[in-house]
């Protein structure tokens, strides 16, 4: 049973050990376990439902409180502290795409506003209903999961929207192939939810981001149908699929996608590389990058975020002898973690491998094999437990990125850390903050900071705490003029900034479309645009 307030299975545990609680402690103060309501108490909160009868529709209050927010942290906060307002009225599980139109006209003749749901792993308030005085129904996609159709010629594949990642994974490799999309929400995200939020996945380096898989498909709007056809490549015009990515449930509900598969590869391997310092690792990547040397992965962690990974690592043991061995090869405090990963056939893979570790090894690379590689790679769905961990420990974690050119990644990493310590300056709280380079280009790099912080006694001040590092590492953005968001979307949380990339033109383009696709205005209000 999936956590209603938290990440992931009730089950599955990110357990730490007493080093890592006296680390944190070190670190930004000891924290004190908030005190959180429970389902019962929140249920009891839940508003009668607005919307007049429909068969698709159920009007169950824990179904609704289920549907009711995704993952971000101003969510984490209104569902455990019982300041969750708003609620979607209904919640609808289409088993079809005729069941989806059924739903937009009804909406559309009463009047209702319609929330796109895929897994509920957004971190952006992608599906949280508004306050308004029209009721809202969540459409809730994951029971439109199967597999419709496979080309292996042509390398084509045509599933229903609302398919997560092991589903859509398994039904692939079943038949000899995979997308090769594995954002860290991989185990619940569903197909529509990567597409209208441009998702990128870990291994993007050598599959592609999201709208380089997507080939075409099908959106319902409010006013038809909005077909996508598959081509190779197309000069007619401009790409509609490019209004689709993105789009954040705003135009319209994705029911079908066709995507752009791969084989299986022949042999897959995950290695780890400690070079002297952050400058040395970035240079190592550019190097490998001209060399048009063929990797699925490139994730470079700076000093911080190295010693904070070592240190959650356990296997203390482990780590001393590491920690002994960089040190007799001179890498000192400053040292930072570059994970690669290969694949493709063997050969590929052993002389990729072999280019690979003679450039870094010129750039004072220290490779250590591949157990911190596979370890990683077996963890990283894990990952976003220790969130549930931390905040019952009191202390809240929180992510954010960007991308920009590498001639300006030092200094982007340099400000956007400066920005959150100075938001705390004057409560007097600390704040550790650690960052790595995940998804690269030949041209310039992601960079996704994290940063872990005490809770406050009361949750106002904790979200007083978190909008004020959150708005002043998204002015620090701005300022050095790298995107809002390199793969995670708008929503609202990151609406505000959206003009300073966009511009006023390109807002009214925007907003053009949504109105041209939902005259009445019924998709997702309050989402990407005003």
């Amino acid at each position: 049973m999936r956590r209603w307030n938290g990440w992931g299975d009730e089950a599955i545990t990110y357990p730490i050990s007493s080093s890592v609680i006296s680390f944190l402690a070190q670190l930004v103060g000891k924290g004190s376990r908030p005190k959180d309501i429970s389902q019962n108490e929140m249920l009891a909160h839940i508003p009668k439902s607005r919307l007049p009868k429909h068969p698709l529709v159920s009007t169950d209050p824990l179904t609704r409180l289920r549907h009711a927010r995704g993952q971000s942290f101003p969510n984490w906060i209104e569902l455990r502290s019982g300041l969750l307002s708003t609620f979607p009225d209904g919640v609808a599980s289409p088993m079809s795409k005729e069941d989806v139109v059924d739903l937009i006209q009804y909406a559309r003749h009463s009047d209702i506003h319609l929330i796109p749901y895929g897994g509920g792993t957004s971190v952006g308030g992608h599906i949280d209903p508004i306050k308004s005085k029209t009721p809202v129904l969540t459409i809730d996609m994951s029971r439109m999961n199967r597999l419709i159709e496979l080309d292996s010629q042509s390398r084509l594949a045509t599933f229903e929207a609302g398919v997560c990642g092991p589903d859509l994974e398994a039904q692939l490799r079943a038949q000899g192939f995979t997308l090769g999309h594995f954002p860290q929400s991989f185990e619940y995200s569903t197909l529509g939810g990567w597409i209208s939020t441009r998702s990128s996945g870990q291994q993007s380096l050598r599959y592609g981001r999201i709208e380089k898989l997507f080939a075409g498909g099908i959106m319902e709007t409010p006013l038809g149908e909005l077909k996508l056809p598959t081509f190779p490549a197309s000069a007619a015009g401009p790409d509609l699929r490019e209004m689709v990515l993105g789009s954040e449930g705003r135009l319209g509900v994705i029911t079908e996608a066709c995507v752009r598969i791969s084989p299986i590869p022949e042999r897959e391997d995950f290695h780890a590389i400690f070079f002297p310092d952050f400058q040395h690792g970035i240079e190592a990547i550019r190097q490998i990058l001209s060399a048009g040397l063929s990797l699925c992965m490139l994730r470079l962690s700076t000093a911080n975020e190295t010693t904070t990974t070592l240190a959650l690592a356990g296997h203390e043991n482990l780590i001393s002898a590491l920690e002994r061995l960089l040190a007799i090869r001179g890498l000192g405090e400053g040292k930072c973690m570059l994970l690669l990963g290969f694949n493709g056939k063997s050969s590929m893979v052993h002389i990729t491998r072999g280019e690979t570790l003679n450039i870094s090894s010129k750039l004072g690379g220290v490779h250590i094999g591949k157990t911190f590689g596979e370890q990683w790679h077996k963890n990283r769905f894990h990952t976003p437990y220790l969130r549930n961990t931390l905040w019952e420990m009191g202390y809240g974690v929180e992510t954010l990125e960007t991308a920009i050119d590498w001639g300006k990644i030092p200094q982007m990493v340099d400000q956007i850390e400066a920005a959150i310590h100075n938001s705390m300056a004057e409560s007097g709280e600390k704040v550790h903050i650690f960052t790595h380079l995940s998804h690269v280009y030949p041209y310039g790099s992601s960079v996704y900071t994290t940063f872990i912080f005490r809770l406050a006694a009361e949750p106002d001040e904790t979200l007083a705490r978190w909008r004020a590092m959150k708005s002043a590492a998204c002015q620090a953005i701005i300022t050095l003029g790298g995107t809002i968001s390199h793969h995670h979307g708008i929503g609202k949380d990151l609406m505000p900034y959206l003009e300073a990339e966009k511009g006023k033109l390109g807002m009214g383009v925007i907003s053009a479309v949504c109105r041209q696709l939902d005259p009445k205005g019924i998709m997702n209000p309050g989402k990407l645009i005003a």
